[in-house]
């Protein structure tokens, strides 16, 4: 289960819509499977049907994230035309075991997480966390 804080989610959502009719990418880092910092990132091919994060910001951002003692606990990116469901580029492209993978559909504005290990998409509950503000 991804327990994620509104305020990410929101700031997800915003990514998405901002960069439309093109795919949002990003990652949140945090500690312990927690995720705290939202990482916005380009979206190195501009398109409106695939992403790719920039290979040298990809490798400033996760050298950013060693140096703070953090990981990618979410990758995120947008569909534009379609469910939020991983396609065959996105899974052949997960890299991280223990990263939540987070999509949002601007189509059919669904919020989903998933799990993607050795090519096999698992579905996962996503609990949003209320502010108290």
């Amino acid at each position: 289960m991804l327990t994620i804080s509104r305020e990410l989610v929101d700031q997800i959502v915003a990514h998405a819509r901002e960069d439309h009719p093109d795919e949002a990418c990003g990652v949140i880092a945090g500690r312990d499977g927690v995720p705290e910092r939202f990482v916005r990132m380009e979206n190195a091919e501009r398109s409106p049907t695939f992403y790719r994060f920039d290979s040298m910001e990809q490798f400033r951002v996760w050298r950013d994230m060693d140096d703070r003692d953090e990981e990618p606990v979410v990758i995120y990116h947008s569909h534009t035309a379609t469910e939020a469901y991983p396609s065959r580029t996105d899974v052949s492209y997960a890299s991280e075991p223990y990263a939540h993978y987070v999509l949002y559909s601007t189509e059919f504005d669904q919020f989903r997480s998933f799990r993607i290990v050795d090519g096999v998409i698992e579905e996962e509950e996503v609990k949003i966390l209320e502010s108290n503000g």
